[in-house]
């Protein structure tokens, strides 16, 4: 079984990607975690430490990810049109919950600056992501609200029809 702090973020990690950050109790947390209160307030001082608990393991394992999706293709602009692709494996394991990251921007507060600085560090992570990629800072940075565009859409939409659509201008862009 896994340790208390393991069960709690793991449990929080669930609920705040399907349920939002504000509509996540830490009661809730701790019962679905089955933990003590005590053991919650040992491993985390606030429900702000564990939103940015959660999105520091979200951050790496999203970035895994992306990374293990691209690292398949050859050549620029085939792991740049594999980072679309990765949209798609996202949605389509997810449920088109769309991007934690921005998902909880859209609730935290602007005294939540210490949550604020994880969700901007996330995605200046993406951008160099794209920058990386052999192609111009306009064309990486074209790519990247592309990209970030069509994860928004397709969560709004539930449909990975934009998402097609941005890998074909990718296509074209390169």
């Amino acid at each position: 079984m896994n340790s208390p702090k393991e069960r709690i973020l793991t449990t929080a990690s669930g609920l705040f990607h399907q349920q939002g950050y504000n509509s996540t109790g830490i009661n809730q947390i701790i019962s679905e975690a089955a933990v003590a209160k005590a053991s919650f307030y040992d491993h985390f001082k606030s429900k702000d430490d564990l939103c940015i608990a959660f999105l520091t393991a979200r951050h790496e394992y999203w970035f895994s990810e992306l990374n293990r999706f691209c690292s398949k293709s050859k050549g620029t602009k085939q792991r740049l049109l594999a980072a679309f692709d990765f949209i798609i494996y996202m949605n389509e394991k997810e449920d088109f919950r769309g991007c934690s990251f921005l998902n909880i921007l859209s609730e935290i507060s602007r005294d939540q600056a210490s949550i604020l600085s994880i969700i901007q560090a996330h995605k200046n992570d993406l951008r160099i992501f794209f920058k990386n990629e052999d192609v111009s800072e306009s064309i990486s940075d074209h790519i990247y609200l592309l990209f970030e565009g069509s994860i928004i859409e397709s969560q709004l939409f539930k449909s990975n029809e934009l998402v097609y659509k941005s890998k074909e201008i990718v296509d074209n862009l390169i």
